[in-house]
């Protein structure tokens, strides 16, 4: 299905993949066209919904620009997912709620991180150097820690708000494991950092912005590399730290299901990052804030709510999408929204047969909060191909 709408503006369009999106997403939006480093247009993928910065479910090409809000405060958040040898076949209700168990003794969630007696002090290490390199340059990061360690303590570790970690079965009855999370408190730190650095630079050079939140380093300004080399050095992280987990969960189901084998290559792909690329004759800074990368071949993964159908896609390398995807089902509503129209009851009722968390301290991720994921994947059959459809037996909300 090709693009549904499309918003002229002033200077360069906005193309969207739903007919699913709100007024204030859209002025949003043309508030983002209407910036004067914007490459050839914006493109919305059908899980768009308001963000802070930018539109989530957003690709926005710049050139000598990057925008540090809408590359957001995850910097790196995304998903990994890897299948087993293992089968339905290899599973019962008992083992699920063991597995639930351990998952949620190894993996620190919400905001907890590991004790120091259980940090991943190894897998931290290469990152030191990189980051000793950024604080000596701004050591008014050091103070937006909270301590010294938390950076090492949370890889590994999950987070909180929609960040997840599932055990599934694909359409075949194979099992996959499948998780979501980020840069952890150390990017939110980097990103916030910036973002303020970015804001203070609009009103010395008195730039006058749609909103506060779309401000932006050019390339060659002052505080341009040492931003990409920090927004660079988190969406590592982000990647390391899934696979930290990924370890973590497989290491935790070894002990409870019989022996076996990871069958498929680990997918690990980003969901809010920057990136350099070539679009539409230009080398341009592309940021997708809720959208993967879908270049033809590229693997990717597109998660429903916790009582919906997730999927592993094929990219299709659509140029007018800058060969991105949609990167989940999308929010319908806000947490505070969520929490006011649902009970813990139709929480229950709507992830029968899912080892979970049925309380209301989760009732903001109650799968009626989200967009229907497989509207979603109709509106975007242009960007990717399906290659699995995946169903949740347990999920550990962070």
């Amino acid at each position: 299905m090709p693009v549904k709408q499309e918003i002229h503006t002033q200077r360069v369009p906005v193309k969207i993949w739903t007919d699913e999106v709100d007024e204030r997403s859209k002025e949003q939006l043309t508030h983002i066209a209407s910036l004067p480093f914007i490459h050839h247009h914006v493109a919305a993928m059908p899980d768009v919904h308001l963000g802070i910065g930018a539109t989530i479910g957003s690709v926005i090409a710049t050139h000598q620009a990057i925008i540090p809000a809408a590359v957001g405060v995850d910097i790196g958040c995304g998903m990994v997912a890897a299948r087993l040898s293992l089968t339905a076949n290899d599973l019962d209700e008992k083992a699920l709620q063991r597995v639930f168990s351990q998952i949620s003794r190894d993996v620190p969630v919400g905001g907890a991180q590991h004790q120091d007696s259980h940090a991943l002090v190894e897998v931290v290490r290469p990152f030191e150097p990189r980051l000793k390199a950024l604080t000596d340059k701004h050591p008014q990061l050091l103070k937006v820690f909270s301590k010294a360690s938390k950076w090492v303590n949370q890889m590994g570790t999950l987070g909180g708000g929609n960040h997840f970690i599932e055990v599934c079965l694909d359409e075949a009855d194979r099992v996959w494991v499948m998780l979501h999370s980020g840069s952890r408190g150390v990017g939110n730190a980097i990103a916030t950092y910036f973002i303020q650095l970015a804001r203070k630079d609009m009103e010395r050079w008195m730039i006058q912005l749609p909103h506060r939140d779309l401000a932006y380093f050019s390339e060659g300004s002052e505080h341009f590399a040492d931003y990409v080399a920090a927004v660079h050095w988190a969406q590592d992280y982000a990647m390391a730290n899934r696979q930290a987990m990924l370890d973590l969960v497989l290491r935790g189901l070894a002990r409870h299901l019989p022996p076996f084998s990871v069958e498929a290559e680990a997918v690990n792909c980003h969901h809010n990052y920057v990136a350099a690329e070539h679009h539409f004759g230009a080398d341009v800074w592309v940021t997708r804030k809720g959208a993967i990368r879908a270049r033809e071949g590229d693997l990717g993964i597109v998660p429903g709510s916790m009582g919906a159908r997730s999927y592993i896609v094929r990219g299709k390398g659509n140029p007018e999408s800058f060969c991105s995807s949609a990167h989940g089902a999308g929010r319908r509503m806000s947490r505070t929204e969520a929490e006011k129209l649902f009970t813990e009851l139709d929480l229950v009722q709507q992830t029968q047969g899912i080892v979970c968390r049925k309380d209301k301290g989760v009732i903001d991720e109650i799968p009626g909060a989200y967009k229907d994921i497989d509207v979603v994947m109709a509106h975007q059959n242009d960007l990717t191909e399906v290659l699995h459809t995946l169903k949740q037996l347990v999920c550990v909300k962070g």
